[in-house]
Parts: structure tokens; C-alpha cells; sequence
């Protein structure tokens, strides 16, 4: 008998709506959701495969503790019993040597409930210490620049309204890639609408071939381009002076600094032709309802919080903030308390703000680790530093949920040296043996989406879902959250007013308590949906300090930042170091997806690795040429960044990338391959990427895109 399952897709972010077909307790095929405002019935290739997922038969699905030495690859099934008790004792052992600072959880960009669980798992053990592999450089420097302007994020994949779009500017994204259903609504405005669309990206992307304009820019310089049409919009009179006059604060100062950089200046910088920086600052100043979304691209360099800051500045100019059609406020759903990235949101489940102080990071990134950070968090340059050099104290925990630190972290060998060497105690909780989990000392078994009940808010701007269990889980496999409640359940000196809940249907019904809806109704009815209002500033203005605008930021002044965009170059280019350049002589960029994988996971899957067998390098035929390479060859790449380091990756000529330039792919390894490296150092980019000084000032962002490299055979 088959049964049909209304769930939510994890196969990434995007958070589509399913239809998951059961068969005799086993998913047969994962289908969109017609009803799903997310989706609308459609789904990409790895929620098809899915399936696979759950049951490939390398998948960890019971308890597992080392049995020799670190990276040996032998391994003990144990039970769950065995494997909490021996965690809680030895996590009192280094607490009792090293303080309870000593710990630390990281998640990566995987499972929503790892971002929450890990967080509130080391807030119960007393460590403010919640590390990401890759908020640094993936959504806190937007979140950060977009509450310090005015009020919350609005760029990213829940602010655009495209649907109801005149005009669209994607900068630094491709959504047909990494958000394929916003993608499909970007491309039905343009169809149906008629929208103009604007894509600033230096690779001819599948939405930048669909472009009315395509600015192809100089990887790292998006900062420049921004100011430049934020100066061209002002000094042509195209801002809306009704809203600039009564909402936004700064304006003069804005106005002062926007003269620094003249198109003619800009052009220089960028690449970009100044007469087609002016059309797209026109359009988008003109064309109304317009909509801007900005992509993790712009935060993978040493501009990458101001970018975000300037980006955010142009929509406020053009009077696009929270009407239909522009980047709307999302609107939050009744009484539901929201946990969709990590514990900061509730600010019930923050540490004490003397604890918050002595996260690391604190006071040198006080807005994303101090106790004023929207999304509280160690930047993962800084938690690497912490276990290598025991500064500002050593870490000497870890646990390690829904991410892959050696492949998703910049400068890979020092964090396989970090892990593996230095760390007393890892516990990794992970679908598959990793190069990562290969290091721990116990490795967990995690429920997938498909085997989880709980609530999808995340990324929704005005509705919540029920994500459904549709089958018994796999072996042993427990929720995320599960683990960290059991294991804090275990430990005697954990507070659990940090993890009051028994079970995980207890903690979906309290975040639910005060809606007027049980978890048990919501899933009944699969959404629950308030309709959108706009303008809600004019009830009570902007959560910013002067509760307007900050074109001119109070709270970066305040820290000691730059309260306006400035534009700098960065540390390795052919301008700032040019005689390095006569040796690098191409400009890197890295971080372009796949629509198959999401990082780096989905190596496993046979169907995706079909479509994607290699990690690829993308040169122009111009630069094939000048090397001698032909396509299907596998070069080297080695940048000044890391010198003496190199990856090897399999050639794809291609009039997509400018010949000035090249594109690696990350995420890179060979689960095929055998442990504990898995080939995870010569496809993997982050092995010639840096996360050395200097870091970007406010969120620690490294610099993977816009350096300089060399390939050869």
C-alpha cells in the first residue's frame, strides 16, 4: 500500500514543499508540492534523489567509537547508551581541566536544527562558544549589515519579492543554481511581467545569460560598483527624496562619500564600462516596483560586510523597502517562537552577556560574537586559532554537526592538523564518514529530513510548514536535537534552562505554545500562512537606533567602523600587488554551485555524480591557449595565498569565465576513495585558500574570491 507524505525538502536551504511516496515503509520518490508557496510543485535533481540518501548503504546508521589511533579508520559499533556516557564523561573530565570555555559546537550550512541545537548545546555546558564553517563568509556579514541599516536582512532568498517585480538586479548569485525555485520566480517575472533584469557577476551564469544587462565585473570590486551607481543615483536626482527625507538617516555624509568614486574611477576598478553602470543604476532607481538580492559572493572578500552595507543603502535610495514588489520585511507568524538559525533569535536562550564577552572573537568581532551580535557566532578562522594556538584559551572539544570543516574551511591541511592533533575529544554527528568524521573519536548517526518531524521557518517571509516524518528512521538515527537533549540529559552540570525539553515533539509543541496551533494541527494542515502587509516601518519606524534608515550606521561608529561604505582593494590583486600578479597571473574565484551538490555533500550519490563526476577548473579558450591546456586535461592551481600548496582539478574551457580569470569549484572530495582523507586535499580549493590576517574588520570573511593564481599541467 503506498502513501503519500506532505513534508519540506533539506536537500539544501531552499526548504521546497513534497510529496513524499511510501511504499511498504520505504520512499520510493520525492515529488514537488503544487501547494507549496515555496516551490509550487517544482523540485531540482537532489530532491529527486533523496532517496538515495536514506538509504545508500554507506551511510552511518548506528553509534561508532575510534578503536585506534585518531585517522586510523578503525571503528566500534556501540550503543547509544555507551556512546552518551562516554561523551558526558570525558566532556567533565576536560571541563574539570580546562573550563567549560573549552568546548565548542559547529555546524555548517546542512540540517536547519543543527544551527539550534548545537548553539544551545554549548550554551548548557556552559561555553559561549557556537562556531559555523561558513557563517563568515555565508549570510551573517548581509544579516549583520542589514540589521545595522535598517532593521533586518532583507537581500537574501526571503526579502525579493520577484513575483510582483518591474525590475530585478542579482548581484553575485545565480538562484537557478543555489535557490532554484526563487530562480524560477525571477525568470516568470521577466516572461510574464516583462521585468528587466540586471545580473553583476564575472561569470556568464545561466541568469546572466538571460540578462537585459550584464555587467561582467572584476571579482572583489563590487563594493566600488555600488558606491559608484549609489553616486550616480544621488547626483542625477533619481533617489526617492520623500522616503530618503523622512526615513533614512545620513543622507549628507552618504552624498560626501559617493563623490569619492566617479564612474570614471569606478570603471577603473571594476572592468565594468561606465555608460553600462549608469543604465543599471538607472533602471533600478527608475523602474518601480524594483528588487535587489545579493548573493554569497560579495561576502567572500575583504569588503564583504560594507558590500552588503552599500547594497542594502541602494535599495533604501530607491524607495524599495517593504512594498510590493521590492525586498520585503518578513512577516513573523503569531506567538511562534522562531529557532531557524541558531538560539540567538530567542534572546531567552542567549548566555548572559559576561558569558557573551568571553566568546571567542568577542572583542575583536564584537557584532557577530559580542553580546550586541544579531546571530551570535565564532567565526571559524578564530575557532581554528583557538585549537591550534590556544588563543584567547584553548579548545580543546568539539562537537561537530550537519558540516564538514575540512573540506568547507578555508586553508584545509592546518584544520585537518587542528582536528586531528590537537583536539582531546571530537564527536561528529554525520550522515557519511567524512575526511572529518574520519578524525573523531565518536561519530553519531543523524535522522534525515525524511525521517524528522519539525517546524520550517527559516527562510519563509510569511509562513511556517510542517516538515513530516514519513518513514521510521534508519537504524539507530536520532534527530539532531535529539542528540544534544540526550546528551545534556547526561551531564550533571549542564543548565538545562538552555534544553528544558525531553524530546523533540516536546520542543516543536513549546515553539508553537502561544500561536493558538499544536504542532500536531500544523502538520495536519502543512502550512499556516498570515497574509503579507507592507510598509510596517510606518507603524513604529526601523529597529535600527535612530529607528530609521542608517545610511550612516550609529552602531558601527559606536565599534569603531567605518559608519559609511569605503571601498578597498584587495591584499592580492593586479593592483595591489602587481609584481605578484606577473606570477599569479589570473584572478581566482571559487564558491559557484553545482545544482547537484550543496558544498559538499552529495559525492555519494550515484545519480548526482553521474551528472558531475569531476571537480572542475573553468578557463577561457584564450587562457587554454596561452597555457597549452586542452579541455579534459587535470591541472594545478596555486595561489600566493598558500605557497607551496596545490589543488588539482579537471579542465572545462569555456567562453563563460573572461580569460583574465578562472573558476574552481569547491566542496571537492572522493568518498570512494579510501580513509581517512578520502582524496580530500587535491580536488579541495580550500586547500590553496587562506583564512590568515588580514580578515574583513567586521565578520571575519576570508578572502576566496578575487585572489590571484597559476595553473600548468
Amino acid at each position: 500500500m503506498q502513501k503519500v507524505v506532505r513534508s519540506v525538502c533539506q536537500a539544501c536551504h531552499c526548504e521546497c514543499g513534497v510529496l513524499v511516496h511510501v511504499q511498504a515503509g520505504r520512499v520510493k520518490k520525492i515529488k514537488g508540492d503544487p501547494d507549496h508557496p515555496m516551490n509550487r510543485g517544482f523540485v531540482c535533481i537532489k530532491g529527486r534523489a533523496q532517496p538515495e540518501l536514506l538509504y545508500h548503504p554507506d551511510r552511518v546508521i548506528y553509534p561508532m567509537k575510534r578503536a585506534g589511533e585518531r585517522g586510523s579508520g578503525l571503528w566500534k559499533r556501540i550503543s547509544w547508551h555507551e556512546a552518551l556516557e562516554g561523551i558526558s564523561q570525558k566532556l567533565t573530565a576536560l571541563k574539570e581541566k580546562y573550563g567549560p570555555e573549552s568546548f565548542c559546537a559547529i555546524h555548517g550550512t546542512g540540517p536547519r536544527p543543527t544551527h539550534y541545537s548545537t548553539a544551545l548545546l554549548s550554551y548548557a555546558l556552559g561555553s559561549p562558544n557556537v562556531a559555523s564553517t561558513d557563517f563568515h563568509i555565508c549570510f551573517v556579514p548581509s544579516v549583520v549589515a542589514g540589521k545595522w541599516t535598517m532593521g533586518h536582512c532583507i537581500t537574501l532568498e526571503n526579502g525579493p519579492d520577484y513575483r510582483n517585480a518591474n525590475c530585478i538586479l542579482v548581484v553575485g548569485g545565480n538562484p537557478l543554481a543555489s535557490h532554484p525555485p526563487r530562480g524560477l520566480d525571477l525568470l516568470e517575472a521577466k516572461k510574464n511581467r516583462g521585468a528587466k533584469l540586471i545580473v553583476v557577476d564575472p561569470h556568464r551564469t545561466e541568469i546572466a545569460e538571460r540578462a537585459d544587462l550584464w555587467l561582467k565585473i572584476r571579482p572583489g570590486t563590487d563594493l566600488a560598483l555600488v558606491l559608484g551607481m549609489i553616486g550616480f543615483i544621488i547626483e542625477d536626482g533619481l533617489y526617492d527624496k520623500e522616503f530618503v527625507e523622512k526615513w533614512c538617516y545620513g543622507f549628507d555624509a552618504l552624498r560626501q562619500r559617493a563623490m569619492e568614486y566617479p564612474l570614471n574611477r569606478v570603471e577603473e576598478i571594476s572592468w565594468i564600462p561606465a555608460d553600462m553602470i549608469k543604465e543599471a543604476a538607472r533602471m533600478c532607481a527608475t523602474i518601480k516596483p524594483a528588487v535587489l538580492h545579493h548573493r554569497v559572493a560579495v561576502e567572500h572578500n575583504i569588503n564583504s560586510t560594507q558590500t552588503c552595507r552599500a547594497l542594502a543603502i541602494m535599495i533604501a535610495l530607491s524607495g524599495n523597502i517593504d512594498v510590493r514588489g521590492g525586498n520585503v520585511f518578513p512577516v513573523s507568524f503569531p506567538g511562534h517562537i522562531r529557532f531557524g538559525h541558531v538560539a540567538g533569535e530567542s534572546r531567552r536562550f542567549r548566555p548572559a552577556p559576561g558569558l557573551e564577552e568571553k566568546r571567542v572573537g568577542a572583542k575583536e568581532y564584537p557584532l557577530i560574537s559580542g553580546p550586541d551580535a544579531v546571530l551570535p557566532f565564532v567565526a571559524a578562522p578564530l575557532i581554528k586559532r583557538a585549537i591550534l594556538e590556544r588563543k584567547p584559551y584553548p579548545i580543546k572539544s568539539m562537537f561537530s554537526a550537519g558540516g564538514n570543516p575540512v573540506l568547507n574551511m578555508q586553508n584545509a591541511r592546518s584544520v585537518w592538523t587542528a582536528l586531528k592533533e590537537h583536539l582531546e575529544l571530537l564527536v561528529v554527528a554525520d550522515f557519511f564518514m567524512t575526511p572529518t568524521a574520519e578524525l573523531a573519536d565518536y561519530v553519531l548517526p543523524p535522522a534525515t529530513w525524511m525521517e524528522r518531524d519539525e517546524i520550517c521557518d527559516a527562510l519563509y517571509p510569511n509562513y511556517i510548514a510542517a516538515r513530516q516524518r514519513a518513514v521510521e528512521p534508519v537504524g539507530e538515527s536520532f534527530h539532531d536535537l535529539r542528540i544534544a537533549i540526550e546528551l545534556a540529559k547526561r551531564i550533571p552540570w549542564a543548565n538545562r534552562n538552555y534544553m528544558p525539553w525531553d524530546s523533540v515533539g516536546e520542543f516543536n509543541e513549546s515553539c508553537l505554545k502561544n500561536s493558538g496551533l499544536s504542532f500536531r494541527e500544523l502538520r495536519s494542515i502543512g502550512i499556516a500562512e498570515i497574509p503579507m502587509k507592507y510598509r510596517k516601518y510606518e507603524n513604529g519606524g526601523f529597529h535600527t537606533p535612530t529607528g530609521k534608515v542608517e545610511l550612516y550606521s550609529t552602531m558601527f561608529e559606536k565599534y569603531g567602523y567605518d559608519p559609511l561604505p569605503s571601498y578597498r582593494e584587495p591584499p592580492e590583486s593586479p593592483v595591489s600587488t602587481p609584481e605578484l600578479f606577473e606570477q599569479y597571473p589570473y584572478i581566482l574565484y571559487t564558491g559557484n554551485r553545482h545544482v547537484e551538490f550543496f558544498h559538499s555533500e552529495g559525492r555519494q550519490i550515484k545519480s548526482l555524480r553521474e551528472k558531475v563526476p569531476y571537480p572542475l577548473i573553468e578557463i577561457h579558450p584564450l587562457t587554454a591557449a596561452r597555457e597549452n591546456i586542452h579541455g579534459g586535461e587535470w591541472v594545478w592551481i596555486e595561489t600566493p595565498q598558500r605557497q607551496g600548496e596545490k589543488a588539482k582539478m579537471k579542465v572545462k574551457i569555456t567562453d563563460r569565465v573572461d580569460q583574465r580569470m578562472v573558476h574552481a569549484r569547491h566542496g571537492w572530495w572522493f568518498p570512494e576513495k579510501p580513509g581517512p582523507e578520502h582524496g580530500c586535499f587535491e580536488p579541495n580549493i580550500n586547500v590553496v585558500t587562506t583564512d590568515d590576517p588580514p580578515l574583513e574588520e567586521i565578520c571575519a570573511s576570508a578572502r576566496t574570491r578575487g585572489t590571484l593564481c597559476k595553473i600548468y599541467k
